[in-house]
C-alpha cells in the first residue's frame, strides 16, 4: 500500500524571500506528517529565482503562479495536477486570502488559520484590494462549513466563531519554539544603553510607526534610550522619514534583516522588546523574546493578549495610545527589578512551547482525531 498523500496549500513556502512565522508553523506540521509516513506536497506561489519544483526536508514543493494570483490559479492546478488521484487529505493554510479549496477537490479539506485580516487589511492595502480580501474572508464560514480548523490562538478561534464557524470544529494549538536558538545566555550582557528592540517585517500593519511616535516621550524620561529596528520591508522609507520628522533619528538604528544568531543576540541584549501590532495570530516574536529573557511591551490586541501574560511576562497597552506605550516602555527601562521579573517569567512561559508538540497536536486536530 502506498503512503497516504497530504497536500498543503499556502501562498509561500520556506524558501520564499518573505517567508515568516506562518510558513515556519506550517513547515513544522508537515515535518511531523513526513515523520508519520505521509507523502507530503506543499503547493505555494512562485517567486523570482524559485524553481517550479523543489524538495525541502522530505516535502515536495510545487510552485505555481505568483503572490498576486495564487488563490485564483489554485483551482486549475488542483484540476490538472492533483485530481487523478486526489490527495488523501488537503490542508489549506489561510494566510493571505482563502483559495476556497473545498469547491475544487473531492479530497477532504482541513484548514489552518493563523489570523484573519478583517479591517486591519486597510492599514496595508489600497481600498479596492482591502475590500476584496475582506469579501473573501466573509465567505469562509460557508465554503469551509464541513472542514475542521486549527487556530493558533484563542483570539483567532473567537474571531472565527464570531464570523460563523462552529466552535466544535475549531481546535486551538499554540505555536512552538526553537529552544536551541531562542534561549537566555548568561554570557551575553544587556546592552550598555537602555535598548528597545522591534523585530518584524516593516509593513504598515505591523505598527512600528506607533513605536516611533512613542519614542519622543520615552526619550524625555530616558534620554539615553535607543530603538533598534530589526527587519526589512516596504515601510522602511516611511519609518525613516517619520523618525526624522519626530526628531528622533539619532536614537533609532535600522539594522535590516539579521541572520537568526544575530537576531537572538540582540534579543538577549535587549532591555525591552516592543510588539506594537494591531493584530497578530499568536505573536511568536514575543515568545521568542521571552525565551531570551527579555521583558516585553505589546499592544493589547488579538493574538498578543494570548502570547503575552499580562503583567507577568510583559505589559499590554491599548493599541494606538502613544502616551501609554511610551510610559510602559519607560517604566520597564527605568525599573530593573520589573525587567528582571518579566524576563524570568518570559523564560518559564516559553518553555511550554515546542515545535514537535505543535506539529503532532495540529495533525491530530486537522485529521479530526483530537477534541477541540
Amino acid at each position: 500500500m502506498s503512503a497516504p498523500h497530504l497536500l498543503a496549500i499556502n501562498f509561500r513556502d520556506m524558501a520564499h524571500p518573505e517567508a515568516g512565522g506562518a510558513e515556519l508553523h506550517l513547515e513544522q506540521i508537515l515535518i511531523a506528517a513526513v515523520a508519520r509516513g505521509w507523502r507530503v506536497t506543499w503547493l505555494a506561489s512562485g517567486f523570482p529565482g524559485g524553481a517550479a519544483e523543489a524538495e525541502h526536508r522530505g516535502i515536495r514543493v510545487v510552485r505555481r503562479g505568483s503572490w498576486w494570483n495564487f488563490n485564483l490559479i489554485v483551482p486549475g492546478v488542483l484540476a490538472s495536477e492533483f485530481a487523478s488521484p486526489a490527495p488523501d487529505r488537503i490542508v489549506e493554510d489561510i494566510n493571505k486570502a482563502p483559495c476556497f479549496t473545498p469547491w475544487h477537490t473531492r479530497a477532504p479539506v482541513a484548514v489552518i488559520v493563523p489570523h484573519l485580516f478583517g479591517a486591519t487589511i486597510l492599514r496595508e492595502a489600497a481600498l479596492p484590494v482591502g475590500l476584496y480580501v475582506m469579501a473573501l474572508e466573509a465567505l469562509i464560514p460557508f465554503v469551509y462549513r464541513r472542514s475542521r480548523f486549527v487556530a493558533i490562538s484563542e483570539s483567532t478561534r473567537d474571531d472565527l466563531v464570531r464570523r460563523g464557524v462552529d466552535a466544535s470544529r475549531i481546535t486551538v494549538v499554540h505555536c512552538g519554539l526553537d529552544h536551541a536558538s531562542y534561549r537566555a545566555d548568561p554570557a551575553v550582557a544587556r546592552s550598555a544603553d537602555p535598548t528597545i528592540v522591534f523585530v518584524g517585517r516593516l509593513r504598515r500593519y505591523k505598527g512600528a510607526d506607533w513605536a516611533m511616535r512613542a519614542l519622543p516621550r520615552v526619550l524625555r524620561q530616558v534620554p539615553a534610550a535607543r530603538l533598534l529596528v530589526i527587519g526589512d520591508g516596504p515601510f522602511e522609507p516611511a519609518l525613516r522619514r517619520e523618525a526624522t520628522r519626530l526628531g528622533v533619528a539619532g536614537a533609532v538604528d535600522f539594522l535590516g534583516f539579521l541572520p537568526r544568531a544575530d537576531k537572538v543576540r540582540r534579543l538577549q541584549e535587549a532591555w525591552v522588546v516592543v510588539q506594537p501590532s494591531p493584530k497578530e495570530g499568536w505573536g511568536l516574536t514575543v515568545v521568542e523574546a521571552g525565551a531570551c529573557g527579555a521583558a516585553v511591551v505589546a499592544s493589547d490586541a488579538p493574538g498578543l493578549r494570548d502570547s503575552v501574560r499580562r503583567d507577568e511576562t510583559g505589559l499590554l497597552v491599548r493599541y494606538g495610545d502613544d502616551a501609554a506605550l511610551a510610559d510602559a516602555l519607560a517604566r520597564v527601562l527605568l525599573d530593573a527589578p520589573l525587567r528582571e521579573r518579566l524576563g524570568r517569567a518570559g523564560i518559564a512561559w516559553a518553555e511550554r512551547f515546542t515545535w514537535p508538540a505543535c506539529g503532532e497536536a495540529s495533525l491530530d486536530a486537522l485529521a479530526g482525531t483530537a477534541s477541540p
